[in-house]
């Protein structure tokens, strides 16, 4: 699917969902949710804002912030999180995990069916699970290459 056709697709959902939840569809949630569905990076917040308001220059970073926080309590944006990083954003609602570089703080998507049928803990505390994601740390590719390099060359 192209990334336009992705963009409508989006659009077209955000619409119907906000109607469902009583919330106005305004250009403001319309341009976050569009730099959201372009974006593949898993952006921080502060980086949408930047994106943003290249379209829309009088948009304020609170409002960038809001809007954020709004698309994923109506359940068309997930806010993932790692130790040591701030807050990022996706449009990507299937389960899936992500592989996280510690050194650049790189967020790669991970598909792997076997980890979507694991044996899931809490029902014995009564904890009741809706969804999981795992996250694999270490090094993407090119800081692997990077500390190699610097290995030898100490």
């Amino acid at each position: 699917m192209s990334a336009g056709h992705r963009v409508s697709v989006m659009l077209e959902e955000l619409e119907r969902i906000c109607h469902q939840h009583g919330l106005p569809n305004t250009v403001q949630r319309r341009e976050v949710l569009h730099t959201l569905v372009l974006r593949r990076d898993h952006p921080v917040a502060d980086q949408v804002f930047d994106d943003v308001r290249k379209r829309l220059p009088e948009i304020s970073r609170a409002t960038v912030y809001r809007v954020l926080e709004t698309l994923v309590r109506i359940g068309i944006a997930r806010k993932v999180c790692h130790p040591g990083s701030g807050a990022r954003y996706e449009v990507e609602r299937r389960r899936h995990h992500h592989l996280v570089c510690i050194r650049c703080e790189k967020m790669i998507d991970l598909e792997d069916p076997t980890l979507d049928h694991l044996s899931l803990p809490g029902a014995a505390s009564g904890f009741q699970i809706q969804d999981y994601s795992i996250q694999f740390l270490g090094l993407c590719k090119t800081c692997a290459r990077k500390q190699k390099g610097h290995v030898r060359g100490s």
